[in-house]
């Protein structure tokens, strides 16, 4: 496949909290993406010349206070994050289309297709996270050492950040995307910490169970969130499933042709 003819067209629109960064790249069904933190939508560049081949028109944005989106006055819960969806989807003037989130990206768009159904065709959450009370506690003890991410004269706070990231799994297998998406998180500033405060508020367990549309998840062994995924099938037997073998957290990344092919098959059935 040819994906130098691939066109990709990228702007701005008024969101919520200023600003929002956007990316649109070819043409067909549409289809919003939303990226896990704290990197930005920069994490579905390898798979965007794909999609536009299948069909699909991919719309990417960069969350409220990553990317080249601006940052918000006070830590976004995951509604005020789902507003992103609508605005861009009024920006371009479309009046519906589905959406894909990965990691913290799959909460943002369950929560934009429970406050805004009219507008979302079908749901993909790519590595959800239902967890109990007891996982939920472990997790932001876990997180909130991204409070701590303050510049520092010696740099340490760089070997801190490409440590947290390089720790999360046992291995990884493109450095050029290992050291992309540690570069986002430096980017995002001392505010890295606030997209994954609304994660830890947010009940996906429950919420997933309230998804109307047509939903599938989609999962890969590597990923270290891996088991929530089944989680999600336990608790909703009736969405669709599909798994790719191995990768880790840059998924797109690793896999972006097989990635795509499951994305597509789900919405271009």
């Amino acid at each position: 496949m040819n994906t130098s003819t691939v066109k990709t067209i990228k702007g701005y629109a008024d969101g919520p909290f200023g600003q929002l960064h956007y990316s649109v790249t070819g043409e067909g069904i549409p289809l919003v993406l939303a990226h896990q933190s704290p990197t930005s939508s920069v994490q579905f560049d390898a798979a965007l010349p794909y999609l536009a081949h299948a069909g699909i028109q991919a719309i990417t944005i960069d969350m409220p206070g990553y990317g080249r989106s601006d940052t918000p006055d006070h830590p976004p819960t995951m509604q005020e994050y789902a507003v992103s969806v609508p605005v861009i989807l009024d920006h371009l003037g479309i009046a519906r289309a589905s959406a894909l989130g990965h990691h913290t990206g799959a909460m943002v768009v369950n929560e934009a297709a429970l406050l805004y159904p009219e507008r979302i065709d079908k749901v993909i959450l790519n590595g959800p996270l239902p967890l109990s009370d007891e996982e939920r506690a472990l997790w932001k003890e876990r997180l909130a050492v991204e409070r701590e991410w303050q510049p520092r004269w010696d740099g340490s706070h760089l070997m801190a950040q490409w440590n947290f990231r390089k720790n999360a799994v046992p291995e990884w297998s493109d450095l050029n995307a290992f050291n992309r998406h540690v570069i986002q998180a430096l980017l995002a500033g001392d505010t890295v910490w606030y997209a994954h405060e609304a994660v830890m508020n947010y009940k996906q367990e429950e919420a997933i169970t309230r998804i109307t549309h047509p939903c599938m998840v989609l999962a890969n062994t590597g990923d270290p969130i891996y088991r929530y995924s089944q989680r999600a099938m336990e608790i909703c037997p009736d969405f669709d499933y599909q798994q790719l073998s191995g990768g880790g957290i840059d998924i797109v990344d690793e896999m972006a042709v097989e990635w795509s092919q499951a994305v597509a098959a789900f919405l271009c059935p």
